[in-house]
């Protein structure tokens, strides 16, 4: 994100730039995407504390945060708010369970419960895709098996990293296009809010 310009979105520059001071910082870094989502208590709120909290893990650098989108809930339990959801692009030397443990971790802290399946949830901490990795295993799949079919995840994607790639679907730009772009399926673009980046 722009230093002159705290509401704009990041530019390439920015990205290299802070990938590039990141990678003077951390040992063999890897580029992870996770995607945050809440419905539940102060949105906003929760959404930049899960940013800060990301920020502040040893071993883990943000280089991009999208902007916030909102999503009609869709399936699960009866009516439900709408979500406000967003995209963390990262650095880190924390392996990819790791990286789960505390993904977890920061969902637990905000309140999380998981009684009730697809149910209304304070807060989701959900791992997109972790360089390149291809995973089946059930605790940790990689890329996130539905990525590609959900715009509130492509949107703010293409928003924090306009090169961003899933692994075995293709550009992140294209995906979004497909499905009719960012304002698809419920989804619309916040722009009377943020999040901040972490310094």
């Amino acid at each position: 994100m722009s230093t002159s310009d705290p509401t704009a979105s990041p530019t390439t520059f920015d990205l290299e730039h802070r990938v590039d001071s990141v990678d003077t910082t951390l040992q063999n870094p890897r580029t992870a995407v996770v995607a945050l989502g809440s419905n539940l208590g102060n949105r906003l709120e929760t959404l930049q504390g899960a940013v800060d909290a990301l920020a502040d893990t040893p071993g883990l650098r943000i280089t991009a945060v999208s902007a916030v989108f909102e999503t009609a809930a869709l399936g699960g339990p009866g009516e439900q708010p709408n979500y406000y959801n967003a995209v963390v692009v990262l650095r880190t030397t924390l392996p990819p369970y790791s990286l789960l443990e505390r993904a977890n971790a920061i969902e637990d802290a905000f309140g999380r419960e998981r009684t009730v399946r697809w149910g209304a949830r304070t807060l989701d901490v959900d791992i997109i895709t972790y360089e390149g990795m291809l995973s089946s295993d059930p605790v940790l799949l990689l890329p996130h098996p539905r990525a590609h079919e959900r715009v509130f995840v492509l949107g703010p994607w293409n928003d924090a990293d306009r090169d961003g790639e899933l692994p075995g679907h293709g550009k992140v730009a294209d995906l979004l296009a497909a499905l009719g772009g960012e304002g698809a399926q419920g989804v619309q673009r916040r722009t009377d809010i943020q999040l901040r980046l972490p310094e």
